[in-house]
């Protein structure tokens, strides 16, 4: 299972009114690494004739993120079979190794030329391993 990771800081943008990380970018955070990961590993051909999309997603919130904490995001996918591929995502506080948040995705993979559902062709379930 190869790990692909992400640190970034929190800024006064990603805040809500009580100070803390607003969950709408902890989901954002979610997509963002996920795009990133596909993006690094598969080639330009891949990219142009397969893409991904969302069927389900789970997170759950464990603690808070505050103004300028480091942020380390950690994902990785576990399954990936059929047409279907879940993936999960960890964010840490990077400097205390808290859990902050954990989220489950599920994704379609997809044909560019149908617009359809397809089989995950081997080329692309080796790129996660």
């Amino acid at each position: 299972m190869q790990i692909f990771t992400k640190t970034i800081t929190v800024t006064k943008e990603d805040l809500d009114d009580l100070n803390h990380v607003n969950n709408v970018h902890y989901v954002q955070w979610v997509n963002d690494i996920a795009k990133a990961h596909w993006e690094q590993n598969a080639s330009t051909v891949i990219l142009e004739d397969y893409f991904w999309v969302l069927i389900s997603h789970t997170i759950t919130y464990k603690a808070s993120a505050l103004l300028n904490d480091t942020i380390l995001i950690k994902t990785y996918v576990t399954k990936a079979s059929g047409v279907t591929s879940t993936r999960i995502v960890e964010i840490y506080n990077k400097d205390t190794e808290i859990l902050l948040a954990k989220s489950e995705t599920n994704w379609c993979f997809m044909s560019t030329s149908t617009k359809k559902p397809t089989r995950i062709i081997d080329t692309v379930i080796n790129l996660f391993n």
